[in-house]
């Protein structure tokens, strides 16, 4: 009967009920049982439990302090981010292009690392920074105290506003410079030009960039837990982690958790919205219809000042923080000077090859993220695959369902896969490295799904027709005619996988066990330990693999694109 059936379904419906199936199981279900959970007991509603703890002064203070954050750094980060790419895109800065690409640089640094070195810098009383300031001159109190509501929004804006400098930047290389033109030829200046035309122009793309920010800052985990634990600053996601790490995970935790993660599903899901209706409106056209090159404005004198406020930027956020990293992990004992005679590679030979915990750390790192970058790039391959190029009914879910994991904070993905693989199915993963693996290729699918549609696109159906009018198989076509054109698409799609998951903390952070600690993991329960040396050690390897990842990224990519 079976067989039967296969013989009348066609190839692209086949496809298509393989793809949905997979992401089901493994998005739709552990997002479904995170509502079922916080809504119901017992097939009734939750009501009392959903009162009481949302009345709760914790709740209220975690919420508060998530809304505080998340509103002090997207200010921040649109500011800065549409300050360096009006900089950088629309003026004659020196050395533009280079300055391009280390305004990126936050992007490859994990925030969590950044949080740790401004930790070491800016603690009140055994930061080095305020250790040199009290000392040079003769301060009774620290002037600096990183543990403070303003401290996680600085650290936060330090590593989120890339992402209005992204949207921004783009935007204003691909804007019809006409307008500004016209002004300058009526006598408007600089400043005139800038807040009265090129500014309101973009507000699309500020507004986009900005929601990305506040979406990102209310999933954070890392830094609000390592600056804000410790001195009682909760919020959502590290008041839902102090719920379960309390408890040893049980259940009335995992249904409070459950709780407080709707909150955080229902931002995240006003925050699309806005950002989508604001990408919809249409308001502002700003890209002309033939090729133009923007105008570029003159600085003069602010020229060089212009460009030394960049360095320094980019020296304090980026240099200062990861060569604290760096020098910490190589002392003989975390408050000595960071002078040669206290330095020591015994550490790193210790946490690499001595220490069980460390070494289990980064090996679980690596089998989790190659594993789940090449299971995920191949099922979002095939699911891109019925997306793009099959013509059928429903296909709109498979969208829906891909991208709905990075839409929602890593945490509600934790605790959905916690209720999804803990026994309630039949299968029990919990406390295993294979809850971390499904977890991982939920949270990341939609990386591959962007990646490899954009590749498919690229692929004209003709070449497909041709092979099959040739007698080709619609398997063949696919095997010799799409995937080798769409390798580069593949390629970028593992790396894209790969890298965050290998410095992933938010979701890992919930799911790890006994002997399944991540290196995200690892450097957060040192820190929590006291072990800030052995941390610092830990984060420095974190980095340079991440560094060179992301040259083995380009190096690929670039190797992959000229063989097609």
């Amino acid at each position: 009967m079976i067989g039967r059936l296969l013989k009348r379904l066609s190839i692209a419906e086949v496809l298509l009920a393989l793809s949905v199936l997979v992401l089901v199981v493994v998005v739709a279900v552990p997002v479904f049982l995170i509502f079922w959970t916080a809504l119901f007991v017992d097939g009734s509603m939750n009501i009392d439990d959903i009162v009481k703890i949302l009345s709760e002064p914790d709740t209220y203070e975690a919420l508060k302090n998530s809304i505080v954050i998340a509103a002090g750094v997207t200010v921040c980060s649109t500011i800065l981010g549409v300050f360096f790419a009006w900089l950088v895109s629309r003026t004659d800065l020196p050395f533009k292009n280079t300055m391009k690409l280390l305004f990126l640089v936050p992007f490859m640094l994990p925030s969590f690392i950044g949080a740790l070195a401004w930790k070491m810098l800016l603690s009140p009383y055994s930061g080095y920074i305020n250790k040199f300031l009290m000392n040079t001159f003769d301060l009774a109190d620290p002037p600096f105290d990183i543990f403070t509501l303003w401290g996680i929004i600085a650290v936060e804006t330090m590593y989120l506003f890339p992402f209005v400098f992204i949207q921004v930047s783009g935007a204003l290389e691909r804007m019809d410079p006409t307008l500004e033109e016209s002004a300058r030829i009526s006598g408007a200046g600089l400043l005139t030009i800038t807040r009265r035309i090129t500014l309101p122009l973009m507000l699309p793309s500020i507004g986009a960039g900005a929601l990305l920010v506040a979406l990102y800052s209310l999933a954070h985990f890392g830094v609000p837990a390592i600056l804000g634990n410790e001195v009682g600053i909760y919020i959502i996601p590290t008041k839902i982690y102090e719920k379960l790490h309390q408890s040893a995970g049980s259940f009335t935790a995992i249904r409070t958790g459950t709780i407080l993660a709707s909150i955080l599903v229902i931002s995240a899901g006003l925050i699309l919205w806005a950002q989508s209706a604001i990408l919809k409106s249409g308001r502002f056209q700003v890209i002309a219809g033939k090729s133009m090159r923007p105008m570029l404005l003159k600085l003069r004198g602010l020229k060089y000042p212009l460009l030394l406020v960049s360095v320094i930027y980019l020296a304090v956020t980026v240099l200062l923080p990861t060569a604290t990293i760096f020098l910490v992990g190589g002392l003989k004992t975390y408050g000595l000077e960071l002078t040669m005679e206290n330095m020591t590679l015994d550490n790193l030979k210790y946490i690499l090859f001595e220490w069980q915990m460390t070494k289990d750390s980064i090996w679980n790192s690596f089998y989790l993220s190659l594993a789940a970058a090449f299971v995920t790039m191949l099922v979002g391959t095939l699911i891109s695959y019925v997306i793009v190029k099959m013509k059928i009914r429903g296909k709109f879910i498979l969208e829906f369902l891909g991208v709905l994991p990075f839409s929602v904070p890593g945490t509600v993905i934790a605790l959905g896969v916690i209720l999804t693989w803990s026994g309630k199915f039949g299968i029990n993963i919990y406390n295993t490295a294979w809850i971390i693996f499904v977890a991982y290729i939920a949270r990341y699918m939609a990386f591959s799904l962007k990646s490899n549609s954009a590749a498919l696109e690229q692929v004209h159906d003709s070449l497909e027709e041709a092979a099959r009018a040739c007698g080709a198989t619609h398997w063949q076509a696919l095997k010799d005619i799409v995937i080798p054109l769409i390798k580069p698409g593949m390629v970028a799609a593992f790396f894209l996988i790969f890298l965050p998951a290998l410095r992933e903390l938010t979701t890992s952070v919930l799911l790890y066990g006994p002997t399944t600690r991540t290196i995200g993991v690892a450097i957060y329960t040192l820190n929590e330990d006291g072990e800030t040396v052995y941390a610092a050690t830990l984060a420095s390897v974190a980095l340079v693999i991440i560094v060179i990842g992301h040259f083995l990224i380009k190096r690929v990519t670039r190797t992959s694109n000229e063989g097609v």
